[in-house]
């Protein structure tokens, strides 16, 4: 099976069917974008067209309203200098009845005139309403056409009276109206008259008496009187607005600015009446159009811009047309209409453009795959030659003719890929079997300088400062020279060095030099007699930084000056040389940085406490001290033993981070110097508190004097106690020391002390830690004042292990794990026997080689240098399999991992630069080591190759100071 046997199965297709497929794409995508704008244009016309129209009905009810607020005004405006402003009484009100008449049948928008009289009487005249519903309301005689509404101030009381007039002003009936209860006076229309002093117009509203929507036109009269009124209906509106229906299923109504419909095509559905029985006008929302509700939700977005609105049934489109008002504020036109009946003629042209390009398509195909059939014949020719040098034929001969310039350049150009590729090849293979840098450089210049038919070549290697070395040169005949005789090059000096000109710009740099500069600046290469061209190519690494540059000595110069043929080949096998020069440095850089991080790890846990002083950088020269010494003898159990780079690089690594957990371990542990020292020594707290009593033992001295007690026995008493307390401290104070070992007598004498009390009197919960709050809360709170102890071990100074401090799992660590992660109690610490550390504290040291080997496992270490946890993490263990943290014997430890031990135990014993002790000396040291030995601590052979070595005594005469170096009895301590 072939390498692209996972993509055999996709079916593929000769190139003149992807050319036609490219015209009828063309061709589709013209027919598409050409649809699509028309349409686009088609529609923006219809809705400016639309939009203009709608402006047009909105002015139209402009001018409407306009023209009926003017004649309406008119007749209100006459009707205060009619007498009727001034009439007194009813009979002198009906004698303008006929005036008032006339006004009534020239406007036929008025349905009522009226005036109101300062002392409180008012006379109407009303058209009666045609509907039988609202005639009925008045009860009317037959053929009544006016109603006359008065009410008169007669003896304070207010005298109601309907009269009924036919269309002849006969009267019918007057009757008397007992109930009709009306004050004009506490009308808007009288109020907002008076207090303009000229026309006032209300607000469109519904008539209460007829339904109607309108509003009332108001003026005070000439004497100051009286005020005159006219309500004007809008009735007509809706009629006219029923009219001016842009398509079938359009909708246009008059709004207010609250939303209020004013007027509709069906006048029935604006007047809504309420719980009350009242009426109100009705809402967009109540006429049942959802397209103009969901308009009237954002009229912001449709006002003076016609707009979609998207429903459940289909797309519509609104408009707000502003409608400019005489007086008061202006109205809305709003417009709705289905997005089908206003698009219906672009919908049309859409179909129209569908079928022309249907039928351009059908004709244009055939030509299509006519013309792509003849542009591709001559590819089939450069296919088979393509396979050929797929195959790494190149001995066949590439003829391709085509009209075509473009496909005779590509078969000219496959010529030279040939042949380009074959001298690539040749190089690739020359190149393979090289593995050391040096003599790849070597050879990349051997078959450069060959490949170019060059008089000689040089690479040079760029330095951190900039500077050029001559890495490696030859001359044509492959002869290789040394370079220690050709300069350094210092850019900022030889400036017009062509190897400095390359190195700076980046760029391949083709220099004709004459054979007194060549030999100057090349003579040690070999002696130039004629002119040539030094061909400078830059070595660019992945990052686009010049690491070098390859020097050539061609022949061609004006081959060269118009492009060298092979110059792109020699740019790219300077590419190969380019990548194995930082590959090289890549791995050199990334060993140093490891190096460096892990001196700053090591460097930075002995600077962590002056108790572990320059442990970490001293243990890795001694273990591989030892380990020199066991690779160089030449008899015992370690003549065999020798180790290569890698597992040289595996120790160095090992030891210098042995101690790597250590930066897990709290530093008041680790420079614990008192047993009751934790961030500070509390043996100030116990000071304190005998402090306490002292003072307890004066006041209470006083206090028997005061109560008339004998001064002389008291003060007996008195001092007795404060030597007892001086005694008890002192020796508090010693065992706080930690530095005698604490016999049974000591420990019981410590609890003994510990019983005495003293008083507290303030809350020891207050102004404390969230943790040690939660500490103490485990046992009740004590009433003040309390009783303390002077020495206890208090519940809330235990701090209990959780999880995260539990002994990690899967590592093979077998130790044994305290209760508590820490026991501060006063009595718990003063009583460890030996030292100043208790169980919980010793753990927590001994487990910076758990946190050791945890960390190293979780290094992605190269295979090579795997087992460099297993070299750190056992310095701890023991021969005898009672070390820690993994408790193995001898036969389960590498050799390097038992060197590691003996030099760790070594540096401790010696060093000088512990605060806590002196540096033992050479024969001290070696004496404790040796008893380690025959304890089976440490392993006896490799103690023995130290010792006869002599690793320890060049050890001391490098890191110790002269007077710990003294004699030692090898065989003493060996035997």
């Amino acid at each position: 099976m072939g390498i692209f046997d996972g993509t055999s199965e996709r079916r593929r297709y000769p190139l003149h069917i992807h050319i036609a497929w490219l015209f009828i794409l063309l061709i589709v995508t013209y027919a598409l974008v050409n649809n699509w704008y028309n349409d686009r244009q088609s529609r923006r016309m219809l809705l400016a067209s639309s939009q203009e129209l709608f402006n047009q009905i909105g002015g139209r009810t402009g001018d409407t309203v306009s023209g009926l607020y003017a004649s309406t005004g008119l007749a209100v405006d006459l009707l205060a200098r009619e007498k009727l402003a001034r009439a007194r009484s009813l009979q002198e009100r009906l004698q303008s009845l006929a005036y008032l008449v006339q006004a009534l049948r020239d406007q036929p928008a008025i349905t009522a005139a009226y005036a109101g009289y300062a002392n409180g009487d008012f006379f109407l005249l009303r058209r009666l309403p045609t509907q039988a519903d609202l005639r009925s309301t008045f009860n009317p005689p037959p053929d009544t056409a006016f109603l006359v509404q008065s009410m008169e101030i007669k003896g304070g009381k207010q005298d109601g009276r309907f009269l009924y007039f036919d269309d002849h002003l006969k009267l019918l009936a007057s009757r008397p109206k007992p109930d009709y209860q009306y004050d004009p006076r506490t009308r808007d229309w009288y109020k907002k008259a008076l207090a303009a002093g000229a026309r006032a117009i209300t607000q469109p509203y519904v008539f209460f008496t007829t339904h109607e929507i309108g509003t009332t036109f108001s003026r005070r009269s000439v004497d100051k009187n009286s005020v005159v009124g006219v309500d004007v209906t809008l009735a007509a509106l809706g009629g006219m607005l029923a009219q001016q229906r842009v398509t079938e299923h359009s909708e246009l109504a008059l709004l207010d600015p609250a939303g209020q419909v004013l007027a509709w095509r069906d006048t029935g559905k604006l007047v809504r009446a309420d719980r009350g029985g009242s009426v109100k006008l009705g809402r967009v929302q109540q006429m049942g159009i959802p397209a103009m509700s969901s308009m009237m939700a954002d009229p912001a977005r449709y006002k003076g811009n016609t707009g979609p609105i998207e429903l459940d049934n289909g797309t519509w489109y609104g408009y707000l047309a502003p409608v400019s008002m005489p007086e008061g504020d202006n109205l809305l036109l709003a417009v709705v209409a289905p997005e089908s009946e206003l698009l219906a003629d672009a919908r049309e042209l859409r179909k129209e453009t569908a079928l022309i390009s249907i039928l351009l398509l059908l004709i244009t195909v055939p030509i299509a795959m006519w013309v792509s059939r003849l542009a591709s014949r001559p590819l089939k020719a450069l296919i088979a030659q393509a396979r050929d040098i797929q195959s790494m034929r190149f001995d066949s001969p590439l003829v391709v003719n085509s009209v075509v310039r473009e496909i005779h350049e590509l078969a000219d150009a496959m010529r030279r890929m040939k042949l380009t590729i074959a001298q690539f090849r040749d190089i690739g293979d020359a190149l393979a079997d090289e593995r050391e840098f040096p003599r790849l450089i070597e050879r990349i210049l051997i078959e450069t300088v060959h490949m170019a038919d060059a008089r000689g070549g040089i690479v040079y290697l760029t330095e951190p400062d900039g500077r050029l070395v001559a890495e490696q040169a030859c001359r044509a005949d492959q002869c290789m020279v040394d370079t220690a005789a050709l300069p350094t090059l210092v850019p900022q000096m030889q400036t017009q060095h062509p190897a400095v000109l390359a190195d700076v710009s980046g760029q391949t740099q083709s220099i004709w030099l004459e054979a007194d500069r060549l030999n100057n600046w090349f003579g040690q290469l070999q002696p130039f007699d004629h002119n040539a061209v030094a061909v400078a190519i830059p070595l660019i690494n992945r990052q686009e930084e010049t690491v070098g540059v390859l020097v050539l000595f061609i022949e061609a110069a004006e081959a060269l000056r118009g492009g060298h043929p092979m110059l792109a080949l020699l740019e790219a096998v300077s590419g190969t040389a380019a990548v194995a020069i930082e590959t090289q440095r890549l791995i050199q850089e990334q060993q140093a940085l490891l190096e460096s991080f892990i001196q700053l790890v090591a460097g930075a846990i002995d600077a962590k406490s002056p108790y572990t002083g320059g442990h970490c950088q001293r243990v890795p020269e001694l273990t591989k001290m030892l380990a020199h010494a066991a690779c160089d003898t030449l008899e015992g159990p370690f003549k065999q033993f020798s180790l290569s780079d890698q597992e040289w690089e595996a120790l160095h690594i090992g030891a210098w981070l042995h101690d790597c957990g250590k930066v897990t371990t709290p530093e008041y542990v680790v420079d614990k110097a008192t047993k009751l020292e934790t961030l500070y020594d509390r043996i100030h707290e116990i000071r304190m508190r005998f402090e306490v009593l002292k003072r307890d033992a004066w006041i209470a001295y006083w206090q028997g004097v005061a109560q008339g007690g004998d001064a002389q026995t008291l003060s007996a008493t008195r001092e007795q106690l404060l030597h007892t307390l001086d005694e008890e401290f002192t020796f508090v104070a010693r065992c706080n020391e930690g530095g005698e070992v604490m016999a049974k007598e000591d420990i019981e004498r410590l609890y003994q002390i510990g019983q005495r009390t003293w008083q507290r009197t303030l809350d020891d919960r207050i102004g404390i830690s969230y943790e040690e709050h939660e500490r103490k809360s485990r046992m009740p709170a004590s009433l003040l004042p309390a009783s303390m102890p002077l020495l206890a071990d208090a519940p809330d100074q235990v701090i209990y292990r959780n999880e995260r401090d539990q002994l990690p799992q899967g590592y093979g660590f077998e130790m044994k794990v305290p209760e508590y992660l820490y026991n501060r109690g006063e009595l718990h610490n003063l009583s460890v026997s030996r030292g100043t550390l208790t169980e919980e504290e010793r753990y927590k040291i001994n487990e910076h080689i758990v946190q050791t080997i945890v960390m190293l496992e979780k290094l992605p270490f190269p295979r090579h240098l795997r087992n460099v946890p297993e070299i750190a993490g056992g310095h701890h263990e023991k021969m005898d399999g009672n070390g820690y943290p993994r408790r193995l014997k001898r036969d389960e430890m590498s050799p390097l991992a038992r060197m590691m031990a003996i030099a760790d135990i070594f540096e401790a014993l010696t060093a000088v630069d512990r605060p806590y002790k002196r540096g033992k000396t050479l024969a001290e040291s070696i004496a404790i080591m040796a008893r380690m030995r025959r304890e089976q601590h440490i392993d006896g052979e490799l103690f023995e190759l130290f010792l006869r070595s002599g690793v320890y005594l060049h050890y001391g005469q490098r890191y110790l100071r002269p007077e710990q170096v003294d004699e030692v009895d090898i065989e003493a301590a060996l035997a």
